[in-house]
């Protein structure tokens, strides 16, 4: 019954080798989640940091929502992301010793509607790792249009 929304950051995979995985939470207004559900937001830009040992998307756009009066939201802040202990300690302990960030990758609603964070613990790539999978992604292409001839 609920439409389930999925919006993509497509740079990430280009830009950073993804390691680990997590799906996170987010503390968000009743405005900020109608946007979303509307499809009015954009993750491109953004990037996770830790604030006293809690993990935060900073440069998230959601857009404000149409309909809301003086209570609206503002489009770009920082909004925080619920993980577990054990999850937030491993991944501030990789943040410090490895020289890794964390990317949002997918911001999505589940079944019951919740807005949900998939986040990636990534190291940048460098510019001929780019050229390698920007080949790859043409092989790979050939390859298809090939197969659909046959």
């Amino acid at each position: 019954m609920l439409k389930t929304i999925n919006i993509l950051n497509k740079r990430a995979k280009f830009d950073y080798e993804i390691i680990e995985t997590y799906t996170a939470g987010i503390v968000l207004t009743g405005t900020e989640i109608k946007s979303i559900r509307l499809g009015k937001a954009n993750i491109t830009e953004s990037f996770c940091e830790f604030h006293n040992s809690e993990l935060f998307a900073i440069n998230t756009q959601i857009e404000e929502y149409l309909y809301g009066n003086q209570f609206n939201h503002k489009a770009k802040s920082e909004r925080k992301l619920l993980l577990n202990k054990r999850e937030l300690k491993k991944l501030e302990k990789a943040i410090d010793t490895k020289g890794l960030t964390i990317i949002p990758l997918k911001l999505f609603t589940n079944e019951k509607g919740i807005a949900k964070l998939d986040i990636g613990l990534c190291r940048g790539k460098k510019t001929y790792d780019k050229r390698e999978s920007l080949k790859e992604q043409d092989v790979k292409r050939d390859i298809d249009r090939i197969k659909k001839a046959f």
